[in-house]
C-alpha cells in the first residue's frame, strides 16, 4: 500500500472510474467534440455552429440537500440528470443551445462502481439536452466528507447567435404565460422536506402514502428533474418565445420575473394540476399557498412568455412533443408600487 493509499486516497479506484464511465461519456458526443476522455482539458469546435456572431451562455449548479435521499436509499443512478438538469435548463433560459458539460463529483470514497451510476445519471442527462459530457473531476477527500457521502456539482455552457438570445427587453403587455409540467419537486426545496418527512414526522422512504397512489415516498421524491432542452429550444429558434423561466429554487414567485422588465406584471391563475406529492408535502407540513409558491415549483417547471397569436401553434407543438402545458397568466402593465407577480 502506497503512502497516499494510508491517508485514505486510492489512486487506483480513479484509474478504475475512468474505465467503467468511458462508454456512457462517449455516448454523449455531438458536433463539435474534440477530443476524448483522459485529455487535460475538453475541447468544443465552436465553428462547428456555424454562428455568425456566437455568444456563449454558461451556468454552473448542484442538486442540493436531494443528494442525501439518493444516498439514504442508495440509489446513485438518476441524481445525475438533475444536475444537468439544472444547468441547461438555465441556459435555455436565455435562449442558448447547450453544448458541453463538466462534473465534479467529491466524496470520502471513491467506490468505483457508485461513481459509475452517478456519471451513467449524468451522462443520461447530457443525451436528453444533446449536450456533451466532455470532461470532470472525481475527488477523493476523506477528511472532508465521510465514508459514503459524496457531493456533485456541474458546469455547462451553451451557444446562440448574439441577435437570437432571449432578453428581459423581449416579453411584451398582452403576452400569454404558458406553464410546462414538472416532473416532480426537480432539485428545489429538500432542506424543508427534510425536516417535513424526517425531523418533523419520521417517515420512512420506502412508506407508500395514500395521496401518492402506491407510489414510494422515495420514489416521488427522487424523481429526476424535467429536462426542457429538446421541446423548447425549436421554439426559440422559431422566434416563437420572447421570454422564458426556469422554475428553481424560490418557485413562480422568484423566477418569473427574472424573464421581463420593471414595467410589467405577470398576473397568474393557479389552474394547473398540481401534482400529489406537493399537495402531499403541503398537508403534511401544515404550510400555505406561500409557502408553498416560495419554496416548491408546483408543477410548472418552465414558464415561456408567448405572443398571443403564436399560442395555438406553440401549445400544438409542445403536446405534439408530449409536454403538458397549460395558459397559466398574461403580462400587464404594473402598476405603480406593485410586486411583478400576482398570483390568484
Amino acid at each position: 500500500m502506497s503512502r497516499y493509499q494510508e491517508a485514505g486516497v486510492d489512486v487506483t479506484a480513479g484509474y478504475e472510474l475512468v474505465k467503467r464511465i468511458k462508454a456512457d461519456v462517449q455516448s454523449t458526443t455531438r458536433l463539435g467534440v474534440m477530443g476524448q476522455i483522459g485529455s487535460f482539458g475538453g475541447m468544443f469546435d465552436l465553428s462547428a455552429l456555424n454562428l455568425k456572431h456566437p455568444v456563449l451562455v454558461s451556468g454552473s449548479d448542484g442538486v442540493g440537500t436531494k443528494l442525501l435521499i439518493a444516498q439514504m436509499l442508495n440509489k446513485h443512478d438518476t441524481i445525475g440528470i438533475d444536475c444537468v438538469a439544472m444547468c441547461v435548463n438555465d441556459i435555455l433560459a436565455q435562449g442558448a443551445e447547450p453544448l458541453y458539460f463538466l462534473d465534479y463529483i467529491a466524496t470520502g470514497h471513491n467506490d468505483p462502481a457508485k461513481m459509475a451510476q452517478i456519471v451513467a445519471g449524468i451522462a443520461q442527462g447530457c443525451k436528453q439536452a444533446n449536450c456533451a459530457l466532455v470532461g470532470g473531476e472525481t475527488a477523493e477527500m476523506p477528511d472532508m466528507y465521510s465514508f459514503d457521502e459524496y457531493d456533485v456539482a456541474g458546469f455547462a455552457t451553451g451557444a446562440a447567435e448574439k441577435k437570437d438570445l432571449l432578453t428581459a427587453d423581449m416579453p411584451q403587455k398582452g403576452d400569454i404565460l404558458l406553464g410546462l409540467a414538472s416532473s416532480g419537486l426537480h432539485s428545489n426545496g429538500f432542506s424543508l422536506v427534510r425536516q417535513i418527512v424526517f425531523k418533523d414526522h419520521a417517515i420512512a422512504l420506502d412508506s407508500k402514502p395514500e395521496k401518492l397512489g402506491g407510489q414510494t415516498l422515495g420514489a416521488a421524491l427522487l424523481e429526476p428533474t424535467k429536462i426542457y432542452v429538446k421541446s423548447v429550444l425549436p421554439l426559440v429558434r422559431q422566434k416563437l418565445v420572447h421570454g422564458i423561466a426556469h422554475i428553481t429554487g424560490g418557485g413562480l414567485i422568484e423566477n418569473v420575473p427574472r424573464m421581463f422588465n420593471d414595467d410589467l406584471q405577470a398576473q397568474i391563475e393557479m389552474n394547473w394540476t398540481i401534482p400529489p406529492i406537493f399537495t402531499y408535502l403541503k398537508g403534511l407540513g401544515e404550510l400555505n399557498t406561500k409557502d408553498c409558491l416560495e419554496t416548491f415549483n408546483m408543477g410548472i417547471g418552465l414558464v415561456l412568455a408567448v405572443s398571443k397569436e403564436n399560442v395555438k401553434q406553440v401549445t400544438e407543438i409542445l403536446t405534439s412533443n408530449g409536454q403538458q402545458v397549460w395558459q397559466i397568466g398574461i403580462l400587464q402593465e404594473r402598476p405603480t408600487n406593485a410586486t411583478k407577480i400576482v398570483i390568484k
